[in-house]
């Protein structure tokens, strides 16, 4: 255009403004006003540039040349057509995604969302089971919604101007997907005493270690207790179940959990507090569950991140390295739609701080390899097969490290392990099927000291090499087949499950102790221990079970789910029958306000070193004079106090929840478990000859009554939760003295509060959707602190046990993330870029305490956990 052109239509833009002058109002006027009105703002601003001669004039009061008011009334011109049609040319879907059971629907967060047509979008189902595709062009799609195991699919019409709003039932996978995990509806389902930490809360969440473990605390009565370890529903780490798609992970050994898959590959992890499917055993608290993903058979995905190594910093300066967690995924068909495969695997080199050490002394090492491979097969329309193998070798040095444990006298930690897992779905019907699952576990360790000098026990520190050395093979061999029938009808609907299992557990360990002398608080030695040649055991165990289970719905408003399981294994030669049942009563027509219960009996396994206690080394304790003189002496031997026998639980629980609006739901519940039959050490004397004792006659008994609630906002959600419980029992449990980090000295039993007892606990954490993209998730966790006993010297417990605590614990934790797109030889890479900050606020949460009264710091607390900050930087191919 010409100069003459462009001063022809900078005049009459000119006029026009004047002549509309009078009528037209000042523009940011026009702009506080519309701010005020909620929901008619885009509207208003669309009504404004639909009138360009409005703009025009209000630009010409604001002072704006007449020649950029030219070009922005074209450029208005040019856009509003466009503008127009977007808001009648488009339309938009909205959804929810849940599975039915003899309980109702359940809402699924994480769920795979995707609708294909003249377009192909890509969603995931919030905490809530929600999606929304918002401008969506008009034609015929196919709405598919896909979790492991299960799918739903539906064919819709997008109108322009119009919101097509529909609720996908996820059923049973019959093509094109292939599982990883026995899932029937209720397994992932959100219910009374149970949590679900959905894919993005595992991906976004704070995480010090990018551990799945580490994000089990974020369930109300879910702690990590003193010794680092996790205690769920009030049960110690040895009593609780853990399962990776459906296979059992735990130690057979120990019976605590001996398997931890990439981070990367898991698509949920849960914790259900008392599980009443009888398809649930072994154990005696609660179970860990976690899924991984479905391999992708569209096509391939790649993901890296943590490639750079975090600085060791000590007195300022920079020492090294303080940790390094590469990790690589990759995903994607080998056969379309028929063979997929996902291969992930992380290195991990991590030190870890004892805060109160000094600076170059205070360091635990922790050096890993963690390879998940695994394979997704759809065999037919039919039957899907899954294979997987995980390889998880580790160093850990120093472990035990605290306070009064200084390097030289810490042990140190190597596993060695792999796990073979295969599974088979064969649909029989529309609505049964058959599972068949092998599982194959090798868990080796070592416990190794530093050197040779004299474990001495002083009242401020220890000093020599570690007491105890360990040599374990275990392994453990797991059968399964489950066969889920169709529904039958017979007053109201019935849905049968029944199954059986088979496991074959070998133990081959080693142990030798060396001896430890007690000093006093006059620096002289007060006591000493001196122990038999080193012990070997070797022990097998067979267990077999089945199970039968009906899910019976007499009415839309209440339902029933009653079974029973029967275990026996050959070590303790028992066979025990389990009943158990569950009850759903909609209390309103509406099904928003549910009361749920349910109540069981449960058995607990025999880790394999109990089952070798005998064979472990005697001991004998001798009192010292002030010339370090035997006074007294009392040898000890290893016995059963009579046989083997399983703990067994009981346990019930009871939960209102409401639907009191859309987006709040709250929910009140209480339950109770008591353990009976749980194994303590206990040392007995008469005159020089004692035994040590290892008995059956321990208890436990667990309460809590806990109101929670989610708010959903928008895109943001915020859980609460507050929790008041009580956990109480005998404190000799066997592997504080024979396990990973063994005791010397082992005095009476007794009861008393649990380690890991936090009577009150509020918990929250959120995921907010702020400006730029970010997701910024809050962990807000506070607590009583925990508890611990007063000793002597001699390490005898002064007065009761467990009386005294910690302060309170408090720690918020923080990650925001935001997503990227790279540039990249002409195409762009997704990334995700943020930061984590644990502990914001720099509380007082120290982890340890002088018990020695004689000790001038007695009651000192020490190994503060300090602020921390971690980068990630994660890039998708």
């Amino acid at each position: 255009m010409g100069a003459f052109g462009k001063w022809a239509l900078e005049c009459n833009f000119a006029k026009l403004a004047g002549q509309e002058m009078a009528d037209s109002s000042d523009l940011r006027s026009n702009t506080q006003r519309t701010a005020f009105r909620p929901g008619h703002l885009s509207q208003n601003i669309i009504s404004t540039l639909k009138q360009p001669v409005h703009l025009v004039s209000a630009c010409l009061r604001l002072g704006v040349t007449q020649g950029t008011v030219a070009l922005i009334a074209a450029c208005v011109i040019a856009i509003t057509p466009a503008i127009a049609q977007s808001r009648t040319t488009t339309g938009q879907v909205d959804g929810t995604v849940f599975v039915r059971d003899f309980e109702g629907p359940s809402y699924v967060p994480g769920a795979k969302i995707t609708l294909s047509g003249a377009v192909s979008l890509h969603e995931e189902a919030d905490q809530q089971g929600r999606f929304s595709f918002p401008e969506v062009a008009p034609g015929a799609y196919t709405l598919m919604a896909q979790f492991p195991g299960l799918e739903a699919t539906e064919n819709i019409t997008v109108e322009a101007g119009k919101v097509v709003n529909e609720e996908l039932t996820l059923k049973p996978s019959e093509v094109k997907t292939s599982v990883t995990v026995t899932a029937t509806q209720a397994e992932v389902k959100q219910e009374v005493a149970t949590q679900t930490i959905s894919a993005t809360t595992v991906r976004d969440a704070p995480n010090q270690d990018e551990r799945t473990e580490n994000l089990l605390p974020m369930v109300p009565g879910v702690v990590r207790g003193p010794d680092g370890r996790i205690n769920m529903k009030g049960a110690r780490n040895t009593q609780s179940g853990a399962l990776v798609n459906s296979a059992n992970v735990t130690d057979p050994a120990t019976g605590s959990p001996g398997l931890d898959v990439p981070i990367d590959v898991v698509a949920s992890v849960q914790v259900v507090s008392n599980p009443f499917d009888p398809q649930y055993g072994k154990f005696t608290g609660a179970v860990s569950t976690v899924e991984t993903k479905t391999s992708d058979y569209e096509k391939l995905h790649f993901s890296i991140q943590n490639i750079m190594p975090r600085a060791r910093v000590r007195n300022g300066s920079v020492v090294g390295v303080g940790g390094a967690t590469p990790r690589m995924t990759i995903t994607g068909p080998l056969i379309k739609d028929r063979l997929a495969f996902t291969q992930s695997m992380e290195y991990r080199f991590i030190r870890t701080p004892v805060n109160s050490l000094p600076p170059y002394e205070r360091d635990t090492t922790l050096e890993s390899v963690n390879s998940y491979t695994q394979f997704d097969a759809s065999l037919s329309p039919k039957q899907t097969a899954t294979f997987s193998l995980s390889v998880y070798p580790q160093k850990l040095k120093d472990l035990g490290l605290n306070t009064f444990l200084p390097q030289p006298s810490a042990p140190d930690y190597h596993q060695r392990g792999y796990q073979v897992y295969t599974q088979h779905r064969y649909m029989t019907g529309p609505d049964s099927l058959l599972t068949s699952q092998f599982s194959y576990k090798v868990f080796d360790t070592d416990l190794t000291e530093h050197n040779n000098d004299p474990y001495r026990l002083l009242v401020e520190t220890t000093e020599g090499g570690f007491f105890n050395t360990q040599t374990r093979r275990s392994s453990r061999l797991d059968l399964q087949e489950t066969y889920q029938f169709g529904p039958r009808h017979l007053w109201g609907e019935h849905r049968w499950k029944v199954g059986m299992d088979y496991a074959h557990s070998h133990y081959d360990g080693w142990q030798a102790f060396r001896p430890v002398e007690i000093d006093g608080e006059s620096g002289t030695a007060i006591e000493n221990m001196s122990f038999t040649a080193p012990g070997r055991a070797n022990v097998n165990q067979n267990e077999a079970a089945t199970f039968a289970m009906d899910q019976w719905a007499p009415s839309l408003r209440f339902s029933v789910n009653a079974g029973a399981r029967m275990d026996h294994d050959t070590v303790t030669g028992e066979t025990h029958v389990s009943p158990r049942g569950a009850f759903r009563l909609a209390l309103t027509r509406d099904q928003r306000t549910i009361l749920k219960g349910g109540a069981g009996v449960f058995y607990d396994r025999v880790p394999l070193m109990i089952a070798s206690f005998t064979s472990l080394p005697g001991r004998t304790v001798s009192m010292l004079d002030q010339q370090g003189q035997a006074m007294s002496s009392i040898s000890y031997i290893n016995r059963l106090a009579g046989n083997l026998e399983n703990p067994r639980s009981t346990a019930w629980n009871v939960a209102l929840s409401r639907h009191i609006s859309q987006s709040l739901i709250m929910q009140v519940s209480f339950e109770r478990r008591n353990t009976t039959h749980d194994f303590v050490v206990s040392p007995a004397s008469v005159g020089d000859s004692g035994v040590l004792y290892l008995s059956n006659r321990g208890t436990q008994s667990y309460r809590e009554f806990q109101i929670s609630g989610r708010y959903l906002l928008h895109q943001h959600v915020i859980n609460a939760s507050y929790t008041r419980s009580k956990a109480y029992g005998d404190l000799n449990d066997f592997f504080q003295f024979f396990g990973n980090t063994p005791k010397a000295v082992i005095q009476t039993d007794g009861q008393g509060r649990l380690n890991y007892d936090a009577p009150n606990r509020f918990l929250a954490w959120g995921e907010f959707k702020g400006p730029w993209k970010l997701t910024v998730m809050p962990v807000l966790d506070m607590h009583t602190g925990f508890p611990y006993s007063v000793q002597n010297e001699y390490r005898d417990y002064v007065g009761p046990r467990n009386s005294r605590r910690f302060g309170r614990f408090e720690s918020m934790d923080l990650s925001v993330l935001r997503p990227l797109s790279i540039p990249m030889g002409g195409k762009h890479i997704k990334a995700r870029a943020g930061f984590s900050v644990f502990n914001v606020f720099n509380h007082a949460n120290y982890r340890e305490v002088q018990t020695i009264q004689e000790s001038p710091r007695f009651g000192q607390f020490f190994n503060n956990a300090w602020r921390e900050y971690r980068g990630k930087f994660v890039v998708e191919f």
